[in-house]
């Protein structure tokens, strides 16, 4: 199936490693420009060489923390062409730390609101003019299977991730007819670094050897297994491409079955 994503200029954020990176990399293997967006520059020129030299398409990078002020206006400043040149946005926000909600101080949630929540839409008000202009547009959001059935021990992440939830819903129906599509997608239980962190902050607080801890979680998904970041990241490609212009407003859930609702 061609997918419609030839030329397309794509922006990842969160992409020098886990589902970010993968994402950028499926997008470049269908012949998308992708520029990926991280903190670690060492780390972003070898995920831009790497996926250049195999993608149809090709990667470059903008390092950047997106944490704290002007963080956009830096990132905008790298994008090549702009910000109007982007057809794609892929929203994509490290994971806060894992802890008890009754132990976040306000300080800690004004924080991470900003980091979490304010940058993503603040990036995505940026590139939306011009996707408008053209009559063609992607914007996905990934968030956490966690908005829907609300993780243990990830309460910042399962109160705030909720808002950009239906912050994807209400602009869907604002853009929809200039042609962009904005969509939601919730990955489970997929094998990355941060999924190794949070097993093994379980195995800590618990007391637990982090292969039971492994095995107890993947007890509780009906495929029996964590999923892969190509798995996530196929899906993902799905729902930023021409094909998939009748779709929009979603939350498309990839977690094996996790999720006991919908």
């Amino acid at each position: 199936m061609d997918l419609g994503l030839s030329g397309k200029r794509a922006l990842v954020l969160g992409s020098s490693k886990g589902l970010g990176h993968g994402i950028a990399e499926m997008l470049a293997a269908e012949g998308a420009h992708v520029t990926l967006v991280g903190r670690n520059e060492e780390r972003l020129a070898q995920a831009a060489g790497t996926i250049t030299a195999r993608g149809a398409g090709t990667a470059r990078f903008v390092a950047v923390d997106m944490n704290g002020p002007g963080a956009v206006d830096r990132l905008m400043e790298g994008v090549e062409g702009g910000p109007g040149a982007i057809d794609i946005l892929v929203n994509n926000s490290g994971g806060p730390p894992p802890g008890n909600i009754s132990a976040v101080g306000a300080s800690d949630w004004t924080r991470h609101f900003e980091s979490m929540v304010v940058t993503l839409i603040e990036t995505a008000g940026r590139v939306l003019p011009g996707m408008r202009e053209r009559k063609w547009g992607r914007i996905l959001t990934i968030a956490s299977s966690g908005v829907v059935q609300p993780i243990p021990n990830l309460g910042i992440s399962n109160t705030l991730r909720v808002s950009l939830v239906n912050w994807g819903k209400t602009l869907s129906l604002e853009v929809a007819p200039d042609g962009v599509t904005v969509n939601t997608i919730l990955p489970g239980r997929i094998h990355t670094e941060r999924v190794d962190q949070l097993d093994q902050s379980a195995s800590d607080k618990q007391g637990k050897d982090i292969e039971a801890i492994r095995s107890a979680a993947r007890a509780q998904i009906p495929v029996g297994r964590y999923g892969t970041v190509e798995e996530f990241a196929s899906v993902a490609t799905f729902l930023v491409s021409a094909r998939a212009s009748y779709v929009t407003g979603s939350v498309t859930l990839v977690d094996g079955g996790l999720v006991k609702s919908w």
